[in-house]
């Protein structure tokens, strides 16, 4: 299996305001823009937000063929039926740094038996997300 430098699965998300979240995201989270495409009116079409060698993609919501098959959080009851797992080194200054940024924590921060720290937490629009420094590429 040959890899191009970075992730080979990526998870696309979908906002009802694409401009607040990329900018929360990139607050919160420490994602960086990679790229931003808007259409005419100004819309967010698809953005990349890059976070080492991981990536999102994201855009507005949208009832087209595609977003049909997309329901936003708060139209189930606040669920995901998945969330987006970001590896990090420092988990407790990311925990501090999302707090801070108004994320809605889930699980705290804690140290896991399996190695690293996580904890979870909601974004502004509700999509859930979990940090751990535990990296699954490490040889234990």
């Amino acid at each position: 299996m040959e890899q191009s430098g970075g992730s080979t699965i990526i998870p696309c998300l979908r906002y009802r305001d694409p401009h607040a979240a990329i900018d929360w995201l990139c607050q919160a989270f420490a994602f960086e823009r990679h790229a931003v495409y808007e259409n005419d009116a100004g819309q967010v079409e698809h953005a990349q937000l890059a976070y080492g060698r991981g990536m999102i993609m994201l855009g507005g919501v949208r009832h087209d063929d595609f977003g049909r098959h997309i329901a936003q959080p708060d139209e189930i009851g606040g669920r995901e039926t998945q969330c987006a797992c970001v590896t990090v080194t420092d988990c407790k200054a990311h925990y501090e740094r999302a707090k801070a940024a108004g994320a809605v924590i889930v699980d705290d921060y804690a140290e896991k038996d399996y190695g690293g720290a996580g904890y979870s937490c909601h974004d502004p629009e509700g999509h859930l997300w979990y940090i751990g420094s535990y990296d699954p590429w490490q040889p234990e």
